[in-house]
């Protein structure tokens, strides 16, 4: 009985380690696509900087959840919502979000923007803080799935960045995204990024109330962090 235990969660493992690296390789290869096409060319360093600041740490942080957090990491690969209003808010976003990622490609063909090389590292590097972040949400809350539901063992994460805000994940998410353009060498595509962090609100508020009708003392952590976003802000 313990022999069939072992091999089942073996074969899970690798179950979820196949999956991890094909969804790591159709990422890569499409955020190459609307990186590049655009450009035209593949002499776009700022677009090769930005790939390397997400994917080496993407591919470390997948090999450490494979190894003490698969049950999130198989959660992660979850992109199914449930919710109706969820379907909708990721569809829409969606659209809008890639849509501004082909615009960084045509500014670098058609030289649009004139980015400084140090707003671009400026920018790189703030990504990379935001990714950290990402990471260390992820170890803080075992539940951080993609998509809003909550688990049978669920319990309210208090500590770590979930001490100040609420909603930790989507800082760090709303801060790669509104500087990936800036990374890419694109005054355009960041002034049409810059709002797209406000369409969370509606994200957020929908979530809170599956939050707080499903899982116990949600409620409680509400009134004691706040912010769910911006501490002194929202």
């Amino acid at each position: 009985m313990r022999q069939n235990d072992d091999t089942a969660t073996t074969t899970a493992a690798i179950d979820i380690k196949k999956r991890a690296v094909s969804r790591y390789l159709q990422a890569l290869i499409m955020i190459g696509v609307f990186f590049f096409l655009p450009a035209g060319t593949w002499r776009f360093w700022q677009a090769w900087l930005l790939i390397a600041i997400l994917f080496i740490p993407m591919a470390f942080v997948g090999r450490y959840l494979l190894r003490h957090d698969p049950e999130l990491l198989r959660r992660r690969l979850q992109f199914r919502e449930k919710r109706s209003t969820q379907k909708l808010f990721i569809k829409i976003t969606s659209v809008y979000y890639f849509a501004v990622l082909l615009l960084p490609g045509f500014d670098h063909r058609y030289g649009w923007s004139n980015v400084p090389a140090w707003v671009i590292f400026l920018s790189d590097l703030l990504i990379l803080v935001g990714y950290g972040l990402f990471f260390l949400v992820m170890r803080e809350n075992s539940f951080a799935a993609r998509t809003v539901e909550i688990m049978p063992d669920q319990k309210v994460i208090q500590t770590g960045p979930y001490a100040v805000v609420r909603h930790p994940m989507y800082v760090a998410a709303s801060l790669m995204w509104i500087l990936t353009p800036l990374a890419l060498g694109s005054w355009w595509g960041f002034v049409l990024m810059v709002p797209f962090p406000l369409s969370l609100v509606f994200r957020i508020l929908d979530e809170e109330k599956t939050l707080v009708k499903d899982l116990p003392d949600y409620q409680a952590y509400m009134l004691k962090v706040k912010y769910r976003l911006l501490p002194g802000v929202w």
